[in-house]
C-alpha cells in the first residue's frame, strides 16, 4: 500500500531476474503503493535486510500509483494483495487495463499463497515468508516473460 516493503521487494526480485536472463534491457520493472504516506522513502529497512540477505538490493524510492500514467505506459499491473488488487480494478472504473492487472501470487510455482501478506506490522519471519512467496512468483512471472519475448 505504501511502497516500502512487498512493492520494492517484487520489484527488486524480478529486476534481479531479467538481469540474470540478459534481458534487463527489454523489462522495465517499477513498483508504486495506492497510498502517498511513504512517498520519497526508502524501503522499509528490515525489508532491505531480508532481501539483501537473499542477494537482492532495493535502491527504490516510494510512489503512489498513477492511473493517468502507469495504466498505459506498463504492460503488467502486478498487486500483492485482494485489497489493493480491488483498488487498482476501482481506479480503472472504465474496465479499459483489467488484462493488464494481477496479482503476484498467480505466478507462484511452488507455493500456495493467495496474497503476500504485509509484513510491516510483523517480525523476522514475516519478513521471509514474503521473500519467499516473491521469489516463487516472481520466477513464475520471469518464466512468462521470457516466453512472451520469445513470441
Amino acid at each position: 500500500m505504501g511502497n516500502i516493503c512487498r512493492s520494492p521487494a517484487a520489484q527488486a526480485v524480478l529486476k534481479s531476474m531479467a538481469e540474470k536472463e540478459n534481458l534487463a534491457k527489454n523489462i522495465e520493472v517499477d513498483s508504486a503503493g495506492t497510498i502517498d504516506y511513504h512517498t520519497g522513502e526508502s524501503p522499509d529497512p528490515r525489508m532491505k535486510s531480508h532481501a539483501v540477505s537473499r542477494g537482492y538490493f532495493l535502491n527504490h524510492k516510494a510512489r503512489k500509483f498513477d492511473p493517468d500514467k502507469d495504466f498505459e505506459k506498463y504492460d503488467y499491473i502486478i498487486t500483492m494483495d485482494n485489497e489493493i488488487l480491488n483498488e487498482i480494478h476501482y481506479l480503472d472504473s472504465e474496465d479499459i487495463y483489467s488484462g493488464k492487472i494481477h496479482k503476484i501470487t498467480e505466478y507462484c510455482r511452488y507455493i500456495k499463497a493467495d496474497e503476500v501478506p504485509d509484513p510491516y506490522p510483523g517480525g523476522p519471519e514475516s519478513f521471509e515468508k514474503v521473500m519467499d512467496i516473491l521469489v516463487d512468483a516472481c520466477r513464475g512471472l520471469m518464466n512468462r516473460l521470457k516466453n512472451e519475448l520469445k513470441g
